[in-house]
């Protein structure tokens, strides 16, 4: 009995697991978004309708098709070069199907005899460029911006935490002949924590310039919709708002309906195509500027230390021995010249001899025949010979010491003045 209670409960205790495992990998593998088509390598044409009749289904549709790739160069040309429709050239249809890379069917409705539908043609932008006049096809760009879509409905917001229409129509949207540069996000990885409906209202510079340099954009647009059910499944009234910058700038707005669920794709698709408009017109009109807050600010100023006056660099003491020839006496004189001689800085006698040559070691700045010029100033006759200077007095005494010179008097001080007298008129006599 106990064997069996261990068994059920080991059993139910799998179970559990196993349901767990599976909701988290659902969890994990739930749709948060699809990818934005690539769309650098044609331009597109949308909104063509054709209504063609024929012998059967088939040759009906194919002259539709053929009809449409004229409309589509005509309304191309006229996009790209800013003129009538009528103006562009009659391209022969095989050049057309040279240059066409698809044919998207929005809406369509075939009879036995008779074609109707709404397309939308794909140029290749190499191919069509030399057709069109514009070299590669390439229009003026704006510096890339990173778009966030905004769904609100049943009083949530959301953006790529899951999969919605909008979403999908601005990933849908061929982008190439836009001025806006969009940088787009796909839902998946890190999408839904960095760029979701809260972040939109977050007024920290700090975070917003970390997103823009993780996703390579320079500023920020915001694709709002709200949309309101008439009842789940029918008609639809949705309220686009376009914005711009961190602080969620009002760019402008439009309203459009749709009959039902099935009609709402489309009514993004031309959302997302009238909200393009209002981004290029504000561009164009130099209403997207960069929030100069986005920038990094600038490091502080650093106050260096003043330098301290750098003192004038001293000539260096050179070594030089002085030989003194006389008597006690005139080595005492000699000495004393020398350690008073500007320039000396040290006079260190070596060997005394009364009578004789005494010798003296003398650190001096400046040069030997400097040296004996001082000393021969002093008057005593000097010669000099390498770093050897011989002194001797040319008479039996020795020159004397001059005296050290008076103290200046400091300057008379100046009497204060007295104040002026006053020219005051005495009493009346």
């Amino acid at each position: 009995m106990l064997r069996r209670r261990l068994a059920v409960s080991l059993l139910l205790l799998l179970l559990t697991l196993g349901l767990a495992g599976a909701l988290y990998a659902q969890l994990e593998t739930a749709d948060r978004g699809i990818l934005p088509i690539d769309s650098s390598g044609t331009l597109e044409i949308t909104g063509i309708h054709v209504d063609v009749g024929g012998p059967d289904a088939q040759s009906a549709r194919f002259a539709g098709w053929r009809v449409a790739q004229r409309q589509g160069f005509r309304m191309l040309y006229a996009k790209m070069r800013g003129v009538p429709p009528q103006e562009a050239p009659n391209l022969p249809d095989a050049t057309l199907d040279d240059i066409v890379s698809s044919i998207n069917v929005e809406r369509e409705q075939i009879g036995p005899n008779r074609y109707i539908a709404d397309l939308g043609i794909l140029f290749d932008r190499a191919r069509a460029a030399q057709y069109l006049g514009v070299e590669g096809g390439e229009v003026q760009r704006s510096v890339p911006m990173l778009l966030i879509p905004i769904t609100v409905t049943a009083g949530t917001s959301t953006s790529v935490e899951l999969r919605n229409a909008w979403q999908r129509a601005w990933a849908q949207f061929r982008t190439s002949q836009s001025p806006i540069d969009y940088v787009r996000v796909s839902g998946l990885g890190a999408d839904p924590m960095l760029v979701n409906a809260s972040q939109t209202i977050r007024p920290g510079r700090g975070w917003w310039r970390n997103i823009i340099d993780y996703y390579g954009a320079a500023d920020i647009l915001v694709a709002e919709v709200q949309v309101q059910r008439l009842y789940p499944g029918g008609p639809a009234r949705a309220r686009f708002i376009a914005r711009h910058g961190p602080d969620n700038e009002i760019v402008g707005g439009f309203t459009l309906t749709a009959a039902n669920s099935d009609a709402l794709p489309q009514m993004m698709a031309e959302g997302v195509r009238r909200m393009d408009e209002l981004f290029g017109n504000a561009l164009a009109a130099g209403m997207l500027v960069r929030d100069s807050s986005l920038d990094l600010p600038p490091p502080p100023v650093l106050e260096l230390p003043l330098e301290a006056p750098v003192a004038a660099v001293a000539a260096p003491a050179n070594a030089y021995q002085v030989q003194i020839s006389g008597d006690v006496n005139m080595y005492n004189f000699a000495m004393a010249h020398l350690r008073t001689l500007p320039g000396i800085e040290s006079a260190t006698p070596q060997q005394i001899n009364p009578g004789g040559t005494s010798y003296v070691l003398v650190s001096y700045r400046g040069g030997i025949s400097s040296l004996a010029a001082a000393l021969s100033a002093r008057g005593w006759v000097a010669e000099a010979s390498g770093t050897v200077v011989r002194v001797r007095s040319g008479s039996e005494k020795p020159p004397p010491i001059p005296q050290p010179p008076a103290p200046q008097a400091p300057p008379p001080s100046t009497p204060a003045q007295p104040p002026p007298a006053s020219n005051q008129v005495s009493g009346a006599e």
